[in-house]
């Protein structure tokens, strides 16, 4: 489940999320959504909008750029694409941290899988979903309008023999898409796409690997990501995108997090490139050679 790490953490983004919500002259409500580890926090704004805050320590990557994050997507990201319109955005510094609220639509629709990114139990979701689903990334991958690349080629080479043991591809195919496609990230019925932070250039089946990863403990839905996203994830282009996701969730491991897909990630890698992983990776990447 996501939680603030510790009780200094949620009181510094409590504060925070009351500290956007004054300067956007909003009222927040109910309970606070969190995302992984604290780094993000979440409730509802007003009648109709989300107020989201995210933090970093002051001179990591937390800032405003020019087609990236929800700005960039609520420019760049086709219509079709269902997702929450963006409102407002702002960004500050307080003491050792920098922080970016953003207040967007808020999804009435609740999301598939509240406070964590896999299964636990099949949602039962309508043809009409994995259809829009299907249509939606389509749409996203032929954009050509990401600006960033997630999951850079440099990380890529460094990850693959450190959390996968075989060597890293020659190069990495890319599509522009969502780059955290995770069941806490989409709703139920009518499909809506949330958290668009990590948008841009992916590597080719990165999406629907992630997703079929977090999927691997409810076989049904694992199967039904297969055959809906079979076309990508059975190419080679689409077999690296998803040991990236492999390769990213199993450095999330590592830092302790989703445990209960330690077991399955280990499983699929090696289904996937016939080498055993390593078992007990440190979650900190060696530098290349």
């Amino acid at each position: 489940m996501y939680a603030p790490g510790d009780e200094p953490t949620r009181a510094r983004m409590t504060a925070a999320l009351a500290d956007a919500a004054h300067r956007l002259d909003v009222t927040v409500s109910g309970p606070p959504s969190w995302g992984w580890m604290g780094r993000t926090v979440g409730s509802r704004a007003g009648t109709a909008c989300w107020l989201r805050v995210a933090s970093s320590m002051k001179g990591r990557t937390l800032e405003l750029v020019p087609g990236e994050g929800a700005a960039g997507a609520q420019e760049r990201v086709p219509e079709d694409v269902p997702r929450p319109r963006l409102h407002d955005i702002l960004t500050w510094t307080t003491g050792p941290y920098t922080y970016i609220a953003e207040l967007s639509d808020h999804a009435m629709v609740p999301v598939v899988s509240p406070g964590r990114c896999d299964l636990t139990e099949d949602p039962g979701l309508p043809e009409q979903w994995w259809d829009d689903l299907f249509r939606a990334l389509g749409a996203l991958a032929m954009t050509g309008a990401g600006v960033r690349a997630t999951v850079t080629d440099v990380w890529v080479r460094r990850a693959f023999p450190h959390f996968l043991g075989i060597p890293a591809p020659d190069s990495v195919s890319r599509v522009t898409g969502h780059g955290d496609l995770q069941w806490a990230n989409l709703t139920q019925a009518p499909l809506t796409l949330l958290d668009w932070e990590r948008w841009g250039r992916v590597p080719v089946g990165f999406d629907a690997g992630l997703l079929h990863v977090c999927s691997l403990a409810v076989p049904t839905v694992a199967e039904q990501v297969l055959d809906v996203f079979g076309d990508i994830l059975g190419t080679e282009a689409g077999r690296v995108g998803e040991l990236c996701a492999i390769a990213e969730m199993r450095q999330a491991v590592a830092r302790g997090s989703y445990r209960d897909l330690a077991k399955p990630l280990h499983a699929r890698a090696e289904a996937l490139t016939g080498v055993r992983p390593p078992d007990t990776p440190s979650p900190e990447l060696p530098p290349l050679a």
